[in-house]
């Protein structure tokens, strides 16, 4: 039998020693109330998926400087990097303002590619179904005509998530792939030009219905229509009982309840302006740069536009840099082709923003505390 001595001193060897164990005198506690920069976490959410992205890069033998200095050259070097570069932030900052004010509701939209896509196809059905119509007539047309298209889609997830409590974010993201159907629909049946060589596209759009471009870039009139937007966008929510009752249903739906705002019409309206926005900017894109509907109008920028809009902090001034900021990137990743990197290289550092940028916003509601 093991004396009672023997067995103490045999269990102190067999547990961890409390005063070698490493403590940390701090936990991380949750405060709704927490105060900081609002600006930190956009900012270092940025730097850290550049970083990441340098990581990567040297893992696979590239120079980071070298790789992030050429595209910035590209994207910024010259005139016709900065006209590509707006090119490419103008769809964006469209769509971001409509997803924006969708989630100052708290409605998660991320429909918006389908109601781009609806918007392309709504311009382009003036153009297919109005042949004969006065030339001045045609880009107002196809403008509204993309609004429409749009909000309408927008609708369609907003019935069902007022009337039917349907979960917006899975509506709205099973309509964008049947707008994508709709479109390959069309371009390949229907409306494919007869004497396009079989590629999946609109006859090309006559010179009056194209929107006119500044200079001699590529770069068009539908930027004017993009400012017009954000101005009016910014005016609405800023100076306008409209753009309050907005805030405080974002900030206390019950609390808006009882001060008398109809919850259910201000959803149906916001969705309604969330999908015009977007519809607004596919029939900018096919107007101003396609010029006609074919496939793969848009490279995802319903997608990226919720980027766009949570780094802006859901600010329309914000957005305007944004929009550049991601556009810069995408032009940028055209150019990284030339080393070897494919253009895709963009689209991870978005995706690496946004996962820095949904964990930085969650981890900044905590502190340390000392324990």
């Amino acid at each position: 039998m093991i004396q009672k001595s023997s067995y103490d001193k045999l269990s102190a060897d067999l547990q961890p020693s409390r005063k070698k164990a490493f403590f940390f005198p701090y936990r991380l506690q949750y405060d709704p109330h927490k105060k900081s920069n609002p600006w930190l976490v956009p900012i270092l959410s940025v730097v850290a998926a550049l970083f990441i992205c340098s990581v990567f890069l040297l893992f696979n033998d590239y120079n980071p400087i070298e790789v992030y200095q050429r595209m910035f050259s590209s994207a910024f070097g010259s005139s016709f990097g900065i006209s590509e570069t707006i090119v490419k932030a103008i769809p964006l900052l469209l769509c971001g303002l409509g997803v924006a004010i969708a989630y100052k509701i708290a409605i998660w939209n991320i429909g918006a590619e389908g109601q781009f896509v609806l918007g392309a196809i709504g311009a382009t059905a003036i153009t297919i179904y109005f042949p004969n119509l006065p030339g001045v007539l045609y880009i107002p047309l196809m403008m509204f005509a993309g609004i429409a298209a749009g909000a309408l889609w927008g609708l369609f997830t907003a019935i069902p998530r007022t009337y039917f409590k349907v979960n917006e974010l899975i509506t709205s993201l099973m309509l964008n792939y049947v707008a994508l159907l709709l479109l390959d629909y069309l371009v390949y049946e229907p409306w494919r030009d007869p004497e396009g060589f079989n590629f999946p596209g609109t006859p090309q759009f006559p010179p009056f219905q194209m929107l006119a471009n500044i200079g001699s870039t590529r770069l068009h009139f539908g930027l004017i229509f993009a400012i017009a937007a954000l101005i009016i966008f910014a005016f609405l929510l800023t100076k306008t009982r409209w753009g309050y009752e907005l805030k405080l249903l974002g900030a206390n739906k019950e609390a808006a309840q009882n001060a008398g705002i109809h919850i259910n019409r201000h959803i149906l309206l916001v969705m309604l302006i969330s999908g015009g926005l977007a519809g607004f900017a596919g029939a900018i894109e096919v107007s101003g740069v396609a010029h006609r509907l074919m496939y793969g109008i848009s490279p995802g920028y319903g997608y990226t536009a919720i980027i766009v809009a949570w780094l802006a902090k859901l600010n329309p001034w914000a957005m305007v840099i944004t929009s550049l900021f991601i556009g810069a990137l995408i032009v940028g990743g055209y150019s990284v082709q030339l080393i070897g990197l494919p253009s895709s290289f963009s689209s991870m550092i978005q995706g690496l923003i946004l996962i820095c940028l949904l964990s930085g916003e969650m981890l900044s509601k905590y502190r340390l505390k000392r324990m």
